[in-house]
Formats: C-alpha cells, structure tokens, sequence
C-alpha cells in the first residue's frame, strides 16, 4: 500500500475503547477502529459480503463481522476466520492533536 494524502476522519474522541465508527473519506467508507490502545483504518466493506466491518465486534487486534462472522486482522486487513477468504485494505493512521488522519492510497 503506498499511502497518498493524508485527510482528517475524525475526533479521536468519537473512537470507542476497543471499538469501532464508520466514516466516508473522498468517497471512500473506512472504519477507525481502536484496539489494544491503537487506532487502525480499513475499508469499511466485508470482502465476504458487502456490509461496515465498523458494525461488527473488536478485540485482540481483530474485528469480526456482524453478519456471517468473517475476521480481520487489523495490522494487515488479512482474514483470520472463514467464511472471508479476501483480505480488507488497511489505511496508515495517525493521530494529530485530537484528530485521526488516515492517508488513502494515490
């Protein structure tokens, strides 16, 4: 993934603990998601099927779809639990003050 420009998602704040929030960057749906103290960003699209993983359960660096139960590792976007067998893209973060930014690849 090479990482483009930078845009501002969020608050940090709007991130719940060990949770997840749906966004829209450039068109692009992504979910800042929290977990062990980090923040990530993925597309906000199951690749098994087309629902916001920003709906579904976090823990461990993981979230778990709501629908069928597909997992995602949130460091690689790779899955972790079937049905999903097409990893997710990930998204470089960073927090600036109290805003998260995530830069969408070029």
């Amino acid at each position: 993934m090479s990482a483009g420009e930078f845009y501002r998602a969020c608050a940090l704040a709007e991130v719940p603990e060990e949770g997840a929030i749906g966004v829209e960057i450039a068109g692009v749906p992504v979910a800042i998601i929290r977990a062990e103290g980090e923040i990530f960003a993925l597309r906000d699209v199951c690749s098994h099927e087309e629902v916001p993983l920003s709906e579904g359960e976090v823990y461990d660096h993981t979230v778990e779809c709501w629908l069928h139960g597909s997992c995602f590792d949130l460091r690689s976007g790779k899955p972790t639990g079937p049905p999903a067998t097409k990893p997710v893209p990930t998204y470089q973060v960073k927090v600036d003050g109290e805003d998260v930014l995530v830069a969408l690849p070029d």
